[in-house]
């Protein structure tokens, strides 16, 4: 096996790699006993003469290479979600382009899942925002999505978390879109350790009062909701949350510390999956999820119980970032040339980060090909000036 001397407590260590690769095999979504969607990245242009923080430069090709990688796998497409740099980087102009890109794409596989992300990212948020100015936003990305016959992923708003004065705003907002939706959209709440200017969502700091006001919204409108997906890296709270939801509405784990054992479930109910950490691990994900549907829960835990030290590292505070963690994969596994994002966002994470990030990777896994990841781990560390 190979081995690497890698960052390690201040110093430099001898790694060996020991991991057993997950092959790569294909899959349909119809094998998996859950609805399983991956945040799907996107692929920076790094010969773009841009300004990167300014200015996204998207390798078009490798990133629409990508989503037909997971559809192969029998995974969903969740696209231009916060995975793919949303409001970091990725504004709504370039998100509605790769929507409309990836929908194209999506009409020429039949039975392909995917779904996409609306929310009002190109309103500037500000307390003299009006909540007509925020459903209007809503509104047009939603129209724009629709005309290309586009399932919504209904996004939390920055805007509406700065504006709203009370829970009665986001009851009228979210009571206004859901009325108007030609088809059940899944409503994201996303927690402030995702984004910090979502605080307090749903009009409340405690997140149990806050799901009191999302939950009589779905109940309101249950027959417009297929699910919600809520991502507060808290398996307590999403489990209280899945058996109050209306029947016929779904819950999508967003929780990226604790997806293994909410998807599995207990005698009382199981949660379907809307993760970014399964663009990072999609063919373990896929195995996984094959194992559960053919009855073998033992199989599907030592499958998926590696992967999770794996993203609770990547998506360690401050979470927000933890999208470098994931191209940092794609890079390491060959599914692009280059460790460039969009926004510069690779200089986000330290060196020492990625040097755990490897070794829990191939412990879980999910390096495809260890000799090829630890000759582009020192390509990482000779540009950082160590050889």
């Amino acid at each position: 096996m190979a081995s690497i001397d890698l960052p390690l407590e201040g110093r430099l260590a001898r790694y060996e790699l020991t991991g057993r690769p997950v092959p790569l095999r294909k899959r349909e979504a119809a094998a998996f006993p859950r609805i399983a969607f991956a945040a799907a990245h996107v692929v920076a242009d790094p010969l773009a003469d841009n300004d990167p923080w300014l200015t996204p430069a998207i390798d078009w090709e490798r990133t629409l290479a990508f989503r037909h990688r997971l559809w192969d796998l029998g995974l969903g497409v969740a696209e231009a979600m916060d995975t793919a740099q949303r409001g970091m980087g990725l504004g709504w102009t370039e998100a509605r382009e790769l929507i409309r890109r990836a929908l194209a794409e999506a009409r020429g596989r039949p039975g392909t899942l995917i779904a996409c992300g609306a929310g009002t990212d190109h309103l500037a948020a500000g307390p003299e925002v009006t909540i007509d100015e925020i459903i209007r936003a809503y509104e047009s990305q939603i129209e724009a999505i629709e005309a290309e016959n586009g399932r919504i992923i209904l996004m939390a708003s920055r805007a509406l978390a700065a504006a709203a004065r009370s829970p009665d705003d986001y009851v009228r907002v979210y009571d206004r879109i859901l009325s108007q939706v030609k088809e059940p959209v899944i409503i994201h709440w996303l927690g402030e350790m995702f984004d910090p200017a979502l605080e307090g969502y749903w009009g409340n700091t405690d997140h149990m009062e806050a799901m009191r006001t999302c939950l009589a919204v779905l109940e309101a409108h249950a027959a417009k909701v297929d699910g919600i997906k809520i991502s507060l890296l808290s398996k307590e709270k999403e489990i209280a949350m899945r058996r109050q939801l209306p029947q016929g509405v779904r819950m999508y784990t967003g929780d990226d510390f604790n997806y293994a054992e909410l998807i599995a479930g207990d005698e009382k109910g199981h949660s379907d999956a809307l993760l970014g950490i399964f663009d990072a691990i999609a063919p373990v994900a896929s195995a996984a999820l094959e194992a559960l549907g053919e009855g073998r829960n033992g199989a599907f835990f030592e499958l998926l119980e590696p992967t999770v030290p794996l993203s609770r590292h990547i998506f360690k505070a401050p979470t927000r970032v933890y999208k470098t963690g994931v191209v940092f994969l794609a890079y390491l596994n060959g599914l692009q040339d280059h460790f460039v994002m969009i926004g510069g966002q690779q200089s986000a994470r330290s060196l020492a980060h990625l040097a755990e990030l490897f070794r829990l990777a191939d412990k879980a896994g999910a390096l495809a090909d260890p000799d090829l990841a630890t000759a582009r781990m020192r390509r990482v560390l000779a540009v950082h000036g160590i050889a």
